[in-house]
Parts: C-alpha cells; structure tokens; sequence
C-alpha cells in the first residue's frame, strides 16, 4: 500500500468543505461548526456614514465569503492591532529618500496598501504554522521560533527538518557498536575517550576543555552510565531556545539565540543528508550558481563524504557564516566510530549574548582550516565560482569559497 501525502493545509481543506457544504469530522467540520465564524485575518479599511468598517477574512472560509464588518463586531484586538502596524509599516517606507506621511484619518485604503496588508497576514500565518512544525519535530527541549520584520519571505518550500543525518542510498551512518564503558561514575579509566586514545572533551561544568581539530568521543547507547553522565553533552540536542529570523543585509535567513550562551557551550549539531563526495561535486555546481552554500565535507579521517543540509536539515541549515565567527566546528564519535562519519558539533569561541547571531565559519573543516589560500591548491575540477561574503566582519576575507 502507498499514499500522497497531502499539502493543502487544514484551513484550505476547511474552505473546499464549507464551500461545498460537506462535513467532514476528521478535519473538524461538523453539523455544528460547519456555519460558524473566526475571523483569520483583516484584509481592507474604510469608513462609511462616518463607522469604521474591516473587510474580514473568516477562517476556514474562501475568500468569496470575506465582508465587511463594523468595527464593533470585531472582538480580535490584536488582528486589529496587526492591521494597523502593516498598514502603517506600509505607508512609512521610504521612497526616493523620503519618508510618506502617515495619516490617521484614512477613509479607505489604496489597493496596494490593503495588497501588502494581505500578504503580510498571510506570511505571518505561514511563519506560524512553520514554527509550529519545527518545534513538532524537534527532539530537544528548546523552543525555535522564527521571525520576519525585514520582507515578505515565507517558510522554506523545499526544506525539510530532520534531527539526524539522512544516508544516502547505499551509505550506513550506524557501524553496528556493541559495546560501551562500563564506568559507574564517568570518566573512568576504561572510558570511551580513553579507549580510543583522547582525553574527555568536557570538564566538571560540561564545558569543553580540548582544542579545535581533536575529536569528542561521547558515551554511547551501550554504556553503563545514565543520561546525566558528564560524557553526554551533543546526543541531548540544542539546550538553548534559538530563533530563525530574516536578515536586513541581504544574507537571507539566520539564527540568533534567545539566551545567553557560556564559553565553550554545545550549542547545535550540524545534520544533512549524507552523500559521496562525487554526488557533493556535483550538487556543489549546482548550489554555486544559485549561491548556496551547504555542502560541508566530513574530512577527519578521509574525504569519502558529505553533508548536505539544502533540504533536510535542522536549525544549523540557516546559521550564516563569518569570517569571525562565534562558533566552532568539532568532530564527535557517539554510536558511530566510522572515522569517515563523524557528527558535526558546534560550540561557543565566546560568551554570546541573548539575541545575538550565530555564526560559523563555512571553511572549517573540524581538523582542517581551509583558507582561500589554500584553495589555490585545488585542481580545476574543484575550482567553483566564487561566492561574494557579506559578513561584515573586520577581518573578512571577501568570499565564502
């Protein structure tokens, strides 16, 4: 058996009902609600006889049976208040240097004004719906939120959220451990970083102790520590509340966190969908002429792989690069010890405030530095078109490639 998924939203689905006077109890038309009315959205303004009047659009109704209300009979404080906030940000832009006067005796709004009003509710209905997925499938306690005051950007269409790595055919992220420490209060002499030659990533606080370029050995599925072993700190996912906003620079999405951020913090993983690095070569055209950068190759041990979060990725997927970033890259080994499949880490160079942007730097390659210098190396095969950086950092190196 197989099946479509559907990608109409409920309310879509709600309206071709009503439209059609159908009930349907899955999706939540009943006798008893098929007439009923919840105002979604305002669309347009006008006054008439000296009333204030709303042209409302009624959720989970088509847009044919929008009308116009008297202000009183709105009981929707804050649509109202968002109508009046896209109608003023509308009418304030600034054209040809100069600001356009805000009047508050508007009898009725032009076209284009109550056209911006619309696509702004419905953008902020599609970010929220968006976020509401996002915080669905996440597997960490944090919340993500998402926010937009630059545009009238929406939701990705093409990404999808995933919290691990997605293999490619034929790739297997899992080499089938078995076995595990069997301290009983971690580190131990027997324990996992031990074991494979490394000393324990973290101190007493959870903080990380090691430098760039040296692999975290975490405890893994089979150890005999609990999940508050000092040694666990990545496989619990991101522990800050992160926010997916809309840069006013023109690097299109980015991630700023809603907290204060420690020294040497874990803060997310980076996770894509697993490929060769013959496919990567390939996709790497691809991205380069839309100028797209998520290719990220997993290189400790070989170059066998890559990571590529264009449609499946977690929150990683819109953390812009800087030439002087905010976050670093590390390898770490969990219930994988494929040294050519190690899970990407990012933790804190710096203290980072609460509503700061996190940054990494797209050249980092866990052990290896990659440097535009160095990338003068590259054989022409390798050599791409490179990407103009708009990081606005000091020391920029002015590409990201």
């Amino acid at each position: 058996a197989w099946y479509v998924p559907c990608l109409a939203s409920l309310e879509t689905l709600q309206e071709l009902c009503r439209k059609e006077n159908l009930r349907c109890k899955a999706i939540g038309i009943t006798d008893r609600n098929l007439k009923s009315y919840e105002v979604e959205y305002l669309c347009d303004y006008k006054v008439a006889e000296g009333k204030a009047y709303y042209l409302v659009k009624w959720k989970g109704w088509p847009e044919s049976s929008n009308t116009w209300e008297p202000r009183k009979h709105l009981n929707c404080p804050l649509l109202v208040k968002n109508f009046c906030r896209d109608k003023n940000e509308y009418l304030s832009r600034v054209r040809d240097g100069k600001a356009l006067k805000v009047r508050n005796r508007i009898k009725a709004l032009k076209p284009a004004i109550a056209d911006y009003i619309v696509k702004k509710a419905k953008q902020r209905i599609a970010l929220q719906r968006w976020k509401e997925e996002l915080n669905r499938k996440k597997n960490h306690k944090a919340m993500i939120l998402v926010e937009n005051t630059v545009d009238l950007e929406g939701p990705p269409l093409d990404f999808y959220y995933i919290n691990e790595y997605k293999p490619a055919p034929g790739i297997n992220v899992l080499n089938g451990i078995t076995t595990g420490c069997e301290c009983a209060d971690c580190p131990a002499e027997k324990c996992c970083p031990k074991e494979a030659g490394f000393i324990l990533a973290y101190n007493k606080r959870k903080k990380l102790k090691i430098q760039p370029g040296l692999p975290i050995y975490e405890c893994n599925s089979y150890c005999r520590c609990g999940p508050d072993c000092l040694n666990r700190i990545v496989q619990k996912g991101t522990p800050y509340s992160l926010c997916i906003f809309r840069t006013n620079n023109g690097r299109g999405w980015g991630v700023k966190t809603l907290q204060k951020i420690k020294t040497n913090s874990f803060v997310m993983e980076y996770v894509g969908e697993v490929i060769t690095s013959e496919e990567a070569e390939r996709r790497g055209q691809l991205y380069d002429n839309q100028g797209n950068t998520y290719l990220f190759d997993l290189d400790y041990d070989s170059d066998e792989f890559t990571v590529d979060a264009a449609r499946y990725g977690n929150v990683s997927h819109f953390v812009n690069h800087s030439c002087d970033p905010n976050l670093q890259v590390f390898n770490v080994f969990i219930d994988n010890l494929d040294l050519r499949l190690p899970r990407i880490a990012l933790f804190s160079t710096r203290t980072i405030k609460a509503g700061e942007e996190l940054t990494f730097d797209y050249q980092m390659k866990g052990s290896i530095d990659l440097t535009s210098d160095s990338a003068e190396g590259l054989s022409p095969s390798k050599k791409r078109i490179r990407t103009v950086c708009k990081c606005g950092a000091v020391c920029c190196r002015g590409y990201l490639n």
